[in-house]
């Protein structure tokens, strides 16, 4: 675990919603995208689409009348269906105060969520990265080696491979699909390797945190400890919406924890599985964000080139003291954007480019680079089982 605290544990009871349901005339849509209807200056909406859009179950009671809605999964259900998905994680530390790892005890543990059933877990980069002759524990007792092991650090993301078949693969929620306070689960291994599989329950505090981190995070106010992290935070669907990761904790700081968006999760997972690789486009620019943009206010302000990295880039006769507005058509005005929109491309596409060079507004089209390359920093690969 990263740290960056705690809360007590919420209690959540399931409610029963009756909607009478009528005939109806005159139709309009919901903000939320369910076709509606009104009658009598009254807004129906469609039993299948609630469902749909609230989770949880319905039935229509001929007799009464009355639609019975019951609300998404209990909290103890989703805890249930979720946890054979959740593993911990284990093994020596190379972190020591002397320097020395020969102490049996000198230990670090995280958490995994199983995506594939043939062994493939995610987790963070934090909790493999100097782990010595790491081990997983499923929530059935079985141990088993890590066989392969990928780290990107970037987006603190980590993808691990056990010799094992027929384990239970997580549900991942659609990003566009979680709100602020919105019910959520953390389910993990926190403190101690003992508490394998603790769960606590908060609240989605906030979206699009960009928090010393790559991509922009959740925050929430679900307690997280050391030993929660790369575990899931899962909604009342039983659907995961993030991958636990960071902390903030000092005097007088509670509940701030953050997690990686499903869509930052997926983009790692998918990258590594099609390419073998973290594909990661780049600008091969050197950025200056404004000061409204670093101290959080809204801000429309764009960004400067302090350096021109890549080889692409200076074809493209962009220079120091350029700014920036725009990239692909989207405004800018933080690296975390330019982040966020790059994970739609790979390097060799080309982006559009609205930027001030010398007092005139110009466009100027750049063929992305690998950030690997500029880096210096070369992407490790692995092969790709014939069973995924």
């Amino acid at each position: 675990m990263r740290v960056l605290g705690k809360k007590g544990v919420a209690m959540l009871m399931a409610a029963v919603l009756s909607i009478s349901v009528a005939a109806t005339a005159g139709a309009a849509e919901s903000s939320s995208g369910m076709q509606a209807k009104v009658v009598d200056g009254q807004v129906y909406v469609s039993s299948k689409d609630l469902v749909k859009a609230l989770g949880g179950s319905g039935q229509y009671d001929a007799k009464s009348g009355t639609f019975q809605y019951k609300g998404s999964e209990a909290v103890p259900k989703v805890i249930e269906k979720v946890s054979p998905s959740v593993v911990g994680i284990i093994g020596k530390s190379t972190e020591s105060q002397d320097g020395v790892t020969s102490d049996r005890y000198n230990l670090a543990h995280g958490t995994g969520v199983i995506i594939r059933s043939n062994g493939w877990i995610v987790t963070n980069a934090h909790v493999v990265d100097g782990l010595i002759n790491p081990l997983v524990v499923t929530t059935d007792g079985n141990t088993y080696k890590i066989t392969k092991t990928y780290s990107d650090p970037l987006s603190d993301i980590a993808l691990i491979k056990i010799n094992a078949k027929s384990l239970k693969p997580a549900t991942f929620a659609k990003a566009s699909q979680t709100t602020v306070g919105e019910t959520v689960i953390a389910i993990g291994t926190p403190i101690s390797f003992s508490l394998r599989n603790s769960a606590t329950v908060g609240v989605i505090s906030g979206l699009n945190r960009g928090v010393e981190a790559t991509y922009r995070l959740i925050q929430t106010d679900t307690a997280i400890n050391p030993g929660n992290s790369g575990g899931p935070l899962v909604n009342l669907k039983g659907e995961v919406v993030g991958i636990n990761s960071m902390k903030f904790s000092a005097v007088g700081i509670e509940s701030m924890g953050f997690s990686i968006p499903v869509d930052t999760v997926q983009y790692i997972i998918n990258q590594f599985f099609e390419y073998g690789k973290i594909k990661r486009a780049s600008l091969g620019l050197q950025l200056e964000e404004s000061w409204s943009a670093i101290v959080g206010l809204p801000t429309d302000d764009p960004l400067t080139i302090t350096g021109v990295l890549s080889v692409q880039a200076k074809k493209a006769k962009i220079k120091e003291g350029d700014v920036l507005y725009s990239v692909a058509g989207t405004r800018v005005s933080s690296v975390v954007d330019i982040n966020e929109l790059l994970k739609k491309y790979v390097p060799g596409q080309k982006v559009k480019l609205l930027m001030q060079t010398d007092g005139d507004i110009v466009t100027r089209t750049v063929v992305l680079a690998d950030r690997a390359d500029i880096q210096d920093d070369e992407d490790e690969q692995f092969p790709v089982d014939e069973d995924q």
